[in-house]
Formats: structure tokens, C-alpha cells, sequence
């Protein structure tokens, strides 16, 4: 399920799955900020190499459209993080962690 992400990467993603008990679908979530997190590497690599801004054809300082995409890719990754509500502070028990959001109870009275 990772094989498409960069190396560490998948050695940050692997564990996690490893240590909570995710459902199909916040495996799938797992991967989409892995794979956010490889982008926003990605185009901060290319800032590194070839800076912030070019110089257009009428000599007009811009913006690399790499910083877009990184900043993007940031955002896309933190509210990814977010919507897994990992939570691994609690009680030690036997049972592997689980998910906050799967625990929160809901009054229906």
C-alpha cells in the first residue's frame, strides 16, 4: 500500500499502522498524507535548487509554482494528520491504541 512512497516515509507510515488498529478507510487516509508529505518534500527540494521566485519573460519577479504546491501539500498533510485522530496517550493495556474518534460517545437522549 506504500510501495509509491519515498523510503522514509513509508518507514514513518508502516509503524503507525502497525501500532493502531486502522480500518480500511484510515489506511487509505494514512497513505493520501504520506504521499502529501513526499510532495511537499518534493517541492521544497526544488525551492532549495532553484529558489523562491523566477524571473519572468518581461523581467517580472514570480513566485515558483513549487511554493504553491508545497504549502498546499503542508496544509493537505496537517488536516489529514488531523482527520486520523491518532491518539496514543491512555491507559497501558493489551489492546492495541485506537482511534479517539471511535471512542467519543454520542448522547442521543
Amino acid at each position: 500500500m506504500y510501495s509509491h512512497l519515498e523510503a522514509a516515509t513509508r518507514t514513518w507510515c508502516e509503524p503507525v499502522e502497525a501500532e493502531f488498529a486502522l480500518d480500511d478507510h484510515y489506511r487509505r487516509l494514512l497513505t493520501l498524507a504520506g504521499a502529501a508529505y513526499d510532495r511537499a518534500e518534493q517541492a521544497r527540494a526544488a525551492i532549495a535548487e532553484f529558489g523562491l521566485v523566477y524571473t519572468d519573460h518581461h523581467g517580472s519577479p514570480k513566485p515558483r509554482p513549487e511554493a504553491a504546491i508545497e504549502n498546499t501539500a503542508r496544509t493537505s498533510f496537517a488536516r489529514l494528520i488531523r482527520e486520523l485522530d491518532l491518539d496514543c496517550a491512555g491507559p497501558a493495556d493489551s489492546r492495541p491504541p485506537a482511534l479517539r474518534s471511535n471512542r467519543r460517545l454520542v448522547y442521543a437522549g
